[in-house]
């Protein structure tokens, strides 16, 4: 009978169109907060003009770092929390208060009146703000779809939301590289009016289901988690910065000290869930395998993706755009550009997989798509570093359809095994896994892409700069940088030997030196080979994840809708 209760108040007995506007409304929220993930990485090189600070000089990496990693951290540590809140107080509630939030901090974002630091700063800080609007929606968001929706048309609408998500990471950074040149202001002004109107149409259609019973916040368990997840995360972000004569800083007493201190709390807050009355995390959900096999495929599978877009952005900002007639300050925009077939792939395949996965099961689709992205690193790894765009642009294709066919039957697989008054707080948990994973997967990557450029990038730098002039004693200097630094470098769309040298020395040299050393072919075939050899090792671990999510994907089992009646849940009949 409680079973029968609950679902009495759910979507399934409103009118008809009122699903459509809560997968309307929902994606709306969800696509505006991942489009804000990635629109900064794009706009960097025009922010810090705009605020008339360079990123690279000594002391100046704190801003550049958090300014890209401050937004994913927060919402990384809050969907739980928030999810639980809103199993407690309302999704919907909470939901609309993220719009709210997200908003008022996009417009503060916009008004920056300083320079300098004291700018670089105010819009790290104020990053974090828009990041708790925006970890309110993502973490209701699911929950509230999935009390909208009957079980056989949940795969579907989660599959839209989910695909929305993963694409607007994409879409931001075609959005950046458009609005930056034009005034970097833009690149959150944009927000304002789409999160006003959303604001506005949420507050005003989205209705709650009623809860039942009532809870208490878990504070030691919140307090524990976060500061737990934060001091991890700060130590994976040092670690890939130098330190003393290193080229990274894992062996830095911060950096080790945040790592232990990080697992210690974790370690607190796992025994702390297992005696409180009303836990936040509900380490009690692990016990359906459905909900512990989609989990962790999740994580592994952004694991495998999430430091793909920063391989892909400095491949064809440091290597493959100058050298097709591109200036290093175009680089950013075509960057978003020549990667919108990943984008395509997730538009196409989500929602038909989540079609079919509510017919089907998460599964075959789940297991399947990972099989295929890993087999789409594959083909990557196989290109040449000079490759022909037809078929960059095919495997990007693949990517896309690969992942998106994993995301939306895996997120529905999930949601569909919850009990309907936790889906706050394991809308959270699964949140958690996946965006913790890409903060993991990009330090996973930046590390093994330096310890690849290490080997060989100094000689090789060396050699290449005395070759055209440059004094050894200089030559030597800049060949023993980081290569983090270089990689930055390209990154953010600077030209790096006219960076890195300095405009004093190139201006000591022959001119036709000085042309062909900050030409758009030099520095990239110069780096080509190093950068192949970080390049391999990245993706051979994506291989890794990508197949290892695709075992995890299987154990899942059949077709599995949770049920809340006397007897325990049982897994519907296998597709």
């Amino acid at each position: 009978m409680l079973g029968l209760k609950a679902r009495a108040g759910s979507a399934t007995a409103r009118p008809g169109r009122y699903k459509w506007v809560v997968l309307s409304n929902t994606t709306l929220g969800v696509l505006m907060a991942t489009i804000d993930l990635s629109i900064m990485l794009i706009a960097l090189p025009d922010i810090f003009r705009g605020i008339g600070l360079d990123p690279l000089a000594p002391g100046n990496s704190f801003y550049l770092l958090w300014m890209i990693l401050s937004f994913m951290v927060v919402t990384s540590v809050l969907v739980v929390s928030l999810g639980r809140l809103g199993d407690m107080y309302g999704r919907v509630r909470m939901y609309n208060m993220g719009f709210v939030v997200y908003t008022f901090f996009s417009l503060l974002l916009t008004i920056t009146w300083m320079s300098g630091t004291a700018a670089a700063l105010w819009l790290v800080i104020m990053r974090v703000f828009q990041g708790v609007g925006a970890a309110m929606l993502l973490a209701n968001s699911a929950a509230i779809l999935t009390d909208a929706f009957p079980e056989d048309e949940r795969g579907m609408a989660i599959g839209i939301n989910q695909v929305a998500g993963i694409s607007g990471s994409f879409i931001g950074l075609v959005l950046g590289g458009l609005l930056a040149p034009i005034q970097w202001r833009l690149i959150f002004l944009v927000s304002v009016p789409v999160g006003l109107f959303g604001t506005v149409w949420a507050y005003r259609s989205l209705r709650e289901v009623p809860r039942r019973g009532t809870a208490r916040l878990d504070w030691p368990g919140n307090v524990t988690f976060a500061l737990g997840l934060i001091a991890i995360m700060v130590g994976i972000t040092y670690g890939i910065q130098p330190y003393g004569h290193s080229t990274m800083g894992w062996r830095s007493p911060l950096v080790l000290g945040c790592l232990g201190g990080g697992v210690a709390l974790l370690t607190a807050f796992a025994v702390i869930e297992s005696r409180v009355a009303d836990p936040m995390f509900r380490l009690a959900l692990f016990k359906i395998r459905a909900f512990t096999a989609g989990s962790l495929s999740s994580f592994l599978s952004s694991i495998g993706r999430g430091g793909l877009m920063f391989m892909l952005i400095i491949w064809l900002q440091g290597i493959w755009l100058p050298r097709h007639g591109y200036s290093f300050s175009q680089t950013p925009l075509w960057a978003g550009i020549y990667m919108l077939p990943l984008t395509a792939g997730f538009l196409l395949a989500g929602p038909v997989s989540g079609v079919l996965s509510d017919r089907f099961g998460s599964r075959p689709f789940a297991t399947g798509g990972m099989i295929a992205a890993a087999g789409s690193f594959l083909l990557l790894e196989m290109l040449p570093i000079d490759f022909s765009y037809w078929a960059f642009g095919l495997i990007l294709l693949l990517n896309g359809l690969s992942m998106g066919t994993f995301a939306a039957p895996n997120r529905a697989g999930v949601m569909n095994s919850l009990p309907p008054q936790h889906r706050g707080v394991g809308s959270g948990m699964n949140s958690t896994f996946q965006n913790s994973a890409q903060v993991l997967s990009i330090g996973v990557f930046f590390t093994l892409m330096i310890v690849g450029l290490s080997a060989t990038l100094p000689g090789t730098l060396y050699h290449g700069l005395v070759a055209h002039g440059v004094p050894a004693s200089v030559a030597n200097t800049v060949a023993h940088l980081p290569p983090v630094s270089t990689l930055f470098s390209a990154f953010l769309g600077y030209n790096p030997v006219q960076h890195l040298v300095g405009p004093a020395i190139l201006a000591r040299l022959p001119a036709h030196q000085a042309a062909v050393l900050t030409g758009r072919s030099f520095f990239p075939a110069l780096i080509s080979g190093p950068f192949a050899s970080g390049l391999h090792t990245a993706f051979d671990f994506a291989i890794g994840a990508c197949l290892a999510a695709a075992g995890m994907s299987w154990l899942r089992g059949g077709k599995y809708h949770y049920r809340e009646e006397a007897e325990p849940a049982v897994p519907a009949k296998a597709a």
